[in-house]
Order: C-alpha cells, then sequence, then structure tokens
C-alpha cells in the first residue's frame, strides 16, 4: 500500500488506523510521515506532527492564543 494516506485516530499511548494507508500528513509541516516513523500527535485535536518541533510550534501557538 504505497503511498497511500491513512485515517487514523490518535489515541494516550497508540493510534488506530481507520482506513488503511501508509503515511499521514503533518499538521504544521505538511511533510509526510510514515507510520512506521509516526512518534508525535494530539490527541484533543487529531493531529499528527512531524518531530518534537512541529509539536512544540503547535503547543506555543495554542498558549499565544489563550
Amino acid at each position: 500500500m504505497k503511498n497511500k494516506l491513512a485515517k487514523l485516530k490518535y489515541l494516550p499511548n497508540h493510534f488506530k488506523i481507520l482506513d488503511e494507508g501508509d503515511h499521514v500528513i503533518c499538521a504544521i509541516s505538511k511533510k509526510m510521515i510514515k507510520l512506521e516513523d509516526l512518534n508525535y500527535w494530539n490527541v484533543e485535536l487529531q493531529e499528527p506532527y512531524y518531530s518534537y518541533k512541529e509539536a512544540f510550534i503547535k503547543n506555543e501557538n495554542l498558549i499565544n492564543k489563550k
């Protein structure tokens, strides 16, 4: 299943595959993230992040909006 976007449900310590695929797209950088490399996401917003840097940026943006 190459180059198919997966649909996931992000849970606190893992994710559940809702629609089979091999990657997701980072909510911040729009980079492709292979499922085997996916380590960062936001459960409340249901968003994946490419790395801790993008997760940090998102968190900072949320804090600054308050």
